[in-house]
């Protein structure tokens, strides 16, 4: 299913402006898998605020610091990542939590080391 235009999406002109970068560079983004904007029925590149955050990176990178558009990949792939494992974790996290309370009631008290206080 291919997206309407809805209001906070943005053509590619109106990005171009925005930003101050030439049509073809966001399409150069877009071949080298860099930006993924969506389309309208019409095919027209229409740019939400996903796509927008991760063009502000690129544009971070490339015009401040200087890095070509293969490291940028590189970045973009590590922050991806980087993110999917905080989620792994949190994910780990809950489940030790809930088997923490989980198990809580039923400690044998006799067999502890140190002396257990009740909440």
């Amino acid at each position: 299913m291919t997206p309407r235009r809805r209001p906070g999406m943005f053509r590619i002109g109106v990005i171009s402006e925005r930003f101050s970068i030439h049509p073809q560079t966001l399409r150069l983004y877009e071949r080298e898998g860099l930006l993924r904007p969506a389309r309208t029925s019409g095919n027209t590149r229409v740019y939400d605020t996903d796509t927008i955050e991760r063009l502000e990176i690129i544009l971070a990178l490339t015009r401040d610091l200087g890095v070509n558009l293969a490291g940028v990949e590189v970045i973009l792939h590590m922050k991806e990542r980087m993110e999917k494992m905080q989620g792994e974790v949190q994910t780990l996290l809950s489940l030790v939590r809930e088997e923490v309370e989980a198990k809580r009631p039923g400690i044998d008290r006799s067999l502890a080391l140190v002396p257990i206080r009740k909440k």
